[in-house]
């Protein structure tokens, strides 16, 4: 199933107001909330809507997910604390970001490890993913086999486009609150700023910054076009989301129950990753329409510089040698 614009928009109406149906007596057994920070419109929160249908039904109504989309019940930090707590019982949530908890769950975020999404699959439905899986688990939570996809992240800049890595040089580019997006493009030589994503628009607007990095979905709805004119299509890194459980109200549940909660958000999952493919495909096209000019560099030598640089030996040192091993594995190479 392909999820067209027009397909997300008027899926967005029962999704946005998911949330409401709390305020009913429910007959449900267990009702289960689950926040994101997406808006109604991605394909994670039309797939999880579609697969807490089929659970509902599946379950003879017993179980019942309430779906919190967009921040609504708070930023990423505080869903996280909520779902470690149980505040709510389904999150999910960036390995990136997850890092601030579990070290190891960025390892899929290294730049320039995937050299496309044939890689990145075969690694998180594989070994890679069940390492972090495990390590996921130390830190109490349950988290369901299948990662979903917020996709390559590219770069933008309003001044040139990003053709080399000597382009990157002194290059003031604004990351998320993150180590490894610091150390990255440090490495590079650029001037990387850390800024919230809510002032990134103006951050380049006002020239505090020349440039960021996002997937396209981001560009396109944050309306970045209207103070970006060049997107490097660089795929330096991949980033997804990890379905998180509250380990307490997961065991609450029996293990029928969980098996075709699982099962549904799994499938849901996957479907996703299939529908973030075609709007990343149609998105080009449409930043091209907004006046964006493209380019694709090779990624050997942005690859050479960061090893040049001793950015992989330094992440490989503070991941460990076991961790380190699975990744270029999971990689088909060396990376440092």
């Amino acid at each position: 199933m392909i999820i067209s614009r027009r397909t997300m928009l008027q899926g967005a109406a029962s999704v946005a107001v998911a949330g409401s149906f709390g305020a009913r007596a429910q007959a449900a057994e267990y009702t289960y909330k689950y926040a994101n920070n997406l808006p109604v419109t991605h394909p994670m929160n039309l797939r999880a809507k579609e697969a807490a249908d089929k659970i509902k039904q599946e379950t003879g109504g017993r179980v019942e997910i309430q779906i919190f989309p967009n921040n609504q019940l708070g930023s990423d930090t505080d869903m996280l604390s909520q779902v470690r707590s149980g505040g709510v019982e389904f999150f999910t949530l960036s390995p990136l970001i997850l890092s601030t908890l579990v070290p190891n769950a960025s390892l899929s975020g290294i730049g320039f490890a995937f050299p496309n999404y044939d890689a990145v699959w075969k690694a998180m439905d594989g070994e890679l993913g069940a390492y972090v899986r495990g390590q996921i688990a130390k830190a109490n939570l349950v988290v369901m086999d299948k990662i979903w996809d917020n996709g390559f992240r590219q770069i933008t800049s309003s001044n040139k486009p990003i053709q080399t890595p000597d382009d990157l040089k002194g290059f003031k580019i604004r990351v998320p609150v993150s180590p490894l997006w610091t150390s990255m493009f440090t490495a590079f030589g650029s001037a990387p700023a850390s800024i919230n994503f809510a002032e990134v628009y103006t951050a380049l607007q006002t020239k505090v910054v020349d440039g960021q990095e996002n997937p396209l979905a981001i560009i396109s709805t944050a309306k970045l076009y209207e103070v970006q004119k060049y997107c490097s299509v660089t795929n330096h890194m991949w980033d997804g989301f990890w379905f998180l459980a509250n380990r307490r109200a997961w065991e609450r549940l029996p293990e029928d129950l969980r098996a075709v909660v699982a099962k549904h958000m799994n499938a849901a999952a996957v479907a996703e990753r299939a529908d973030v493919a075609k709007l990343n495909a149609s998105l080009k096209d449409e930043l091209v329409s907004k006046g964006m000019v493209f380019n694709e560099p090779e990624a050997g030598p942005f690859r050479e510089a960061l090893r040049s640089a001793g950015f992989y030996a330094e992440w490989k040192k503070k991941y460990g040698d076991e961790a380190w091993a699975i990744l270029e594995k999971s990689v088909g190479g060396s990376l440092s």
